[in-house]
């Protein structure tokens, strides 16, 4: 681990939510206390989630309701805006097939992309999104297009579990691995670990790379990012990952904690 002192350094904070802040609508404790710390030192913080199926709109009204926590659309990086922003930047005037939710596929169409959801001809790309709206016949559709297309195939996250309160539930990664195994195609994630999500902050908000500290509780995705965006990481031992996944990962991360309470004293 890096020296402790050079927490108090640290100006930026990029956090996941789901098994690091909060999980479901409980704020874990520590949390509203380090963000308010941030604010005081005059710094700034971005929500990185992976989880696309909520709008940056969508979290300001949670943070609001469930957490008292007023915050701003721009301080929410999504994987569904990282592919939001991808698409717009790449498939423009192109047909897009997506499996994902309805406000998903919503989204997509109000920033102006043609989407469908059904296996038609010239489909240009394939993008499947966390869907808690998943059924058979969504997936028969993506196979289709997979099997008789060469269209790219893109994923908003890799996660393989969603924290829920009872412990997790299927994510994007489990999805896409039930189509790879159908298909033999591999997607192309959008979402974090892409260093674009640290990028994009660091281009928001003015500060430096030295200032910046990924925080999460997934090794291949929070730690990942910051490894790949060339930041300082910390993983807290409240969401899937546990201590013993750092004696043997190709992440590992540069702090470790129990949880933000903890991590919130060696800030302050």
């Amino acid at each position: 681990m890096k020296p402790l002192e050079a927490l108090r350094k640290k100006k930026l904070f990029l956090f996941d939510i789901d098994g690091t802040l909060a999980v479901g609508d409980n704020l874990y404790e520590g949390s509203a206390e380090l963000l308010a710390h941030i604010d005081r030192i005059g710094g700034k913080t971005y929500y990185i989630t992976n989880n696309s199926t909520r709008s940056g709109i969508d979290y300001v009204k949670k943070f609001r309701a469930a957490f008292s926590l007023e915050t701003t659309e721009n301080q929410f990086i999504t994987s569904g805006f990282m592919t939001l922003r991808f698409l717009r930047r790449n498939y423009t005037g192109k047909k897009i097939f997506v499996l994902g939710t309805a406000s998903f596929v919503a989204e997509l169409r109000r920033n102006g992309l043609l989407i469908t959801e059904t296996a038609e001809d010239g489909i240009d790309c394939v993008v499947v999104a966390y869907d808690s709206e998943l059924n058979y016949q969504k997936l028969i559709q993506v196979s289709k297009v997979l099997l008789t297309t060469d269209a790219p195939f893109y994923a908003t996250n890799p996660d393989l579990r969603c924290p829920i309160d009872f412990g997790y539930i299927p994510d994007c990664g489990s999805i896409c691995n039930m189509i790879t195994a159908t298909t033999d195609k591999h997607p192309v994630y959008l979402g974090k670990p892409s260093r674009e999500v640290v990028d994009l902050c660091l281009e928001l908000s003015g500060f430096a790379r030295e200032e910046t500290l990924v925080v999460g509780d997934r090794l291949y995705t929070d730690i990942a990012c910051g490894i790949n965006g060339g930041v300082d990481t910390c993983v807290v031992f409240t969401g899937e990952a546990q201590p013993d996944d750092m004696k043997d990962t190709p992440y590992p991360a540069d702090y470790a904690f129990s949880n933000i309470k903890e991590l919130l004293k060696y800030c302050s």
